[in-house]
């Protein structure tokens, strides 16, 4: 048994902002949380979403303008060489439109639709990383995206046309104390000159593009309310100009990958923001985050997708050329397995992506949970891809470009592609958030009825009141969940099994969800452990449904070729053996081992494991100094 730490009053106060941040009502039905329920409708997956003829062709179009335009234009090793994106790059991207591929015609942009937008930036990934961060920080989530959806008419008319024309855009929410818990936050804006302006003060961390930026989105705590005779913290999200007196840049941060990007640590002292500067309402910033990051999520898995089909063209090449043992080594066992897991996974990840991003183009849909599903799937996904392909290509997967290049050999983008996807699964909500984040989506359903049980300041009418609720749904609900095909629809042909498999599945995620929360109670909001392996089952069925779904919608546009169905079968087959071992993890486990290991390292009871290493950033004892007090030349130290 997990012994975890009983949250504190500061952990209660992070978790209650968190919950009011988040979007508690569904309009439309979910694929995802349907089955976390228990519930696989196969009408939500089948057909897959269209993608109309007239937006696919117009997408081509401007691929292929954007594609000549990266080839010669864009040297991404000089890029990464150099760190900096050349001036002469940016003005082509912004002559072509890339800055304004998301904003409305009307407004100067291009008003591509989410697929066509995701395609561009998976183009752009696949050649250079850095230059796709610049794009998609300013349109995903920077300025562009937030003010669509929150904007009023006016702002809209104000700001659009400058971000179509190449105006910088970037998002400050991160500080040097507060990342993933905004409890923490430290920038605060203060209302001044009777409600006309806002006085903001702060840092913001790992702002991307935020040393060029010319707008940005920051936010801030801004005065907090009363509610029942208890303070609820605000935050607010404001317009920002990059110009504005007290704006500065205190560092351009530096990492392992991504060296083209711009990315620093900002100050803001006493930055005044207009009172028509604020994006939506006061008090509504964090929502607005939450809200923006759900469709700007997307992004981000678009670009794995694209790096993914890259890894697959390099080692297709070089395992097919490179031979050793009397044979391509593609053609030995231990090689061709890898090829066959980067291909297979490499189209699941462009499914996955796929789904959501046609659903936002649509309409009519929720796709909170699908888009978090996609970033943490794709981004864990291609963790492993770029491994594989540096294994399969040996020691020219470590050697970098310019030293492939300098002694003749075909300079494979390999080692700077490994150093450049790390990040994918710490931006936009880590993995450890992620599964947070589903965790809690996949339990809401079941918090809506039985919280008030377990809540130990709910009052006895609200106990009886949920009690009733509970009698009334969980009798009939339970029962469905041993009933092997109670899904919504059923399923013939190709694939038929992998789906079937799903729905089998999902009633056992939802037994097991359910099980989790009888036997833990409150506590199980601490097992992070066991609520991640629940998440990646939830995660794995979705990402074999929108597979196989995706598998069959292309063979249906081009029925001479099959292969999308061998990569959907491979796929689902590995994908199952993965939620077979997470379910038997959900009750035989060493959590609790572990949990007491890691706290035992924490309180120094395994320093000796330390012994006979130099302790990287390890503080040294000053050199000795005579006291204020004693003469020049005296000893400081006592007198032996």
């Amino acid at each position: 048994m997990v012994t975890a730490d009983r949250p504190s009053d500061a952990a209660r106060e992070a978790l209650e902002i968190a919950e009011s941040a988040r979007e508690a009502e569904w309009t439309h039905p979910s694929l995802a949380a349907e089955i976390f329920l228990g519930r696989f409708r196969t009408d939500l997956v089948l057909p897959f979403p269209s993608h109309p003829e007239a937006d696919r062709d117009a997408g081509r179009a401007f691929l292929a303008k954007l594609e000549r335009f990266l080839r010669e234009s864009v040297d991404p090793d000089e890029v990464d060489r150099t760190g900096e994106l050349p001036a002469a790059a940016i003005a082509g991207l912004v002559d072509l439109g890339c800055f304004g591929m998301t904003i409305p015609r009307e407004h100067g942009g291009l008003g591509l639709s989410k697929t066509n937008y995701n395609r561009a930036v998976a183009l752009v990934a696949s050649h250079c990383a850095s230059t796709a961060v610049w794009l998609s920080a300013h349109q995903s989530i920077g300025v562009p995206q937030p003010l669509k959806l929150f904007g009023t008419e006016e702002q809209k008319k104000r700001f659009f046309p400058r971000l179509a024309r190449g105006a910088i855009s970037a998002f400050g929410l991160t500080e040097p104390g507060a990342g993933s818990d905004p409890a923490g936050m430290k920038t605060t804006a203060t209302p001044i000159e009777g409600g006309r302006g806002w006085n903001l003060t702060g840092e913001k961390l790992w702002c991307t593009n935020g040393p060029v930026a010319d707008l940005l989105v920051v936010m801030a705590r801004t005065p907090s309310v009363f509610v029942e005779g208890r303070e609820k913290k605000q935050f607010t999200a404001f317009i920002v100009e990059g110009d504005a007196p007290g704006v500065s840049v205190v560092h351009r941060c530096g990492f392992m990958g991504l060296h083209g990007i711009q990315n620093g640590l900002l100050k803001f002292d006493n930055v005044r923001v207009p009172a028509e500067n604020v994006l939506w309402k006061p008090g509504l910033g964090l929502k607005l985050a939450l809200i923006t990051l759900n469709t700007g999520r997307l992004t981000l898995p678009a670009a794995c997708a694209g790096v993914a089909k890259q890894c697959l063209s390099i080692v297709r090449r070089w395992a097919r050329t490179r031979t050793q043992w009397g044979g391509p080594i593609g053609h030995h066992e231990a090689i061709a397995s890898k090829i066959a897991w980067i291909a297979s996974h490499a189209f699941a990840i462009e499914a996955i992506t796929e789904y959501p991003t046609r659903l936002v183009d649509r309409g009519g849909a929720d796709i909170r949970l699908e888009a978090a599903i996609a970033k943490l799937f794709a981004s864990e996904t291609l963790g492993r891809i770029v491994d594989e392909t540096v294994q399969i290509l040996g020691g020219r997967g470590f050697e970098s470009v310019a030293s492939l290049r300098g002694r003749g050999e075909t300079p494979y983008p390999v080692e700077r592609i490994y150093r450049e996807a790390r990040i994918n699964r710490i931006v936009e909500g880590t993995t450890e958030i992620c599964h947070l984040f589903l965790a809690r989506e996949a339990l809401d359903p079941h918090l809506r009825r039985l919280g008030a049980l377990v809540d130990p300041r709910a009052s006895l009418g609200r106990k009886a009141s949920a009690l009733g609720r509970a009698a009334l749904f969980y009798p009939a609900w339970y029962v469905r969940q041993w009933i092997p095909f109670g899904g919504r629809g059923s399923v013939s042909g190709p694939l038929a099994d992998h789906f079937r498999f799903v729905s089998r599945s999902s009633h056992r995620l939802a037994r097991a969800i359910f099980h989790a929360m009888a036997r833990h109670g409150p506590a199980l909001e601490r097992r992070q452990i066991l609520l991640a392996r629940l998440v990646d089952v939830g995660v794995d069925l979705v990402a074999i449904a929108t597979t196989c779904s995706y598998a069959l919608a292309r063979v249906a546009e081009h029925p001479e070729d099959r292969s999308p169905l061998e990569l959907a079968d491979l796929f689902s087959r590995t994908a199952r053996r993965r939620v077979a071992d997470a379910l038997r993890g959900v009750r035989s486990n060493d959590d609790g081992q572990a949990y007491r290991l890691a706290r035992a390292a924490l309180e120094d009871r395994y320093l000796w494991l330390e012994e006979g290493i130099l302790r990287a950033c390890e503080e040294r004892p000053e050199p000795s100094r005579p006291s204020a007090t004693a003469p020049v030349g005296a000893s400081s130290a006592s007198p032996v």
